[in-house]
């Protein structure tokens, strides 16, 4: 079982920085939307503008149409629809998924691609395993 843990630090009126950690071990940082904690109130949510509510989601691995490409997705994310982990390096990069860098600055990740590809590699693994993959998101 592969137990991802995205630990939200810093907030700004534009994105949300984290550290993303897999049993533990430190991965890379993550980038999402402002947190407008819509776990406590799903009717804050602005499209396009807001992280995903804290709590615990199955990660898959599926073809993206609007990628063209195979990324993880989050399964049954409140008020949500296709969030997926993948590159990207500013918030206007996403609406409402979870971007991986292995640097930060405010409001933005560097070396992405790179980040990326080496978390994929590592849930590739363990989903051609059959493993269980949750990340959970606080």
């Amino acid at each position: 079982r592969m137990k991802l843990l995205l630990e939200r630090t810093t907030y700004t009126d534009k994105s949300t920085i984290g550290k993303l950690y897999i049993n533990g071990v430190f991965q890379c940082f993550t980038l999402e939307d402002k947190d407008r904690q819509l776990e406590q109130d799903i009717s804050k949510k602005v499209y396009g503008e807001s992280a995903i509510p804290r709590g615990t989601y199955q990660v898959v691995i599926t073809y993206s149409k609007r990628f063209r490409t195979e990324l993880p997705l989050l399964v049954d994310v409140k008020g949500f629809e296709g969030i997926r982990i993948h590159p990207g390096n500013f918030s206007v990069d996403t609406e409402g998924c979870i971007l991986v860098g292995s640097g930060t600055a405010p409001d933005r990740l560097f070396n992405s691609r790179a980040a990326f590809n080496a978390l994929f590699q590592r849930l590739e693994v363990a989903y051609a395993k059959g493993e269980e993959i949750t990340i959970e998101v606080m």
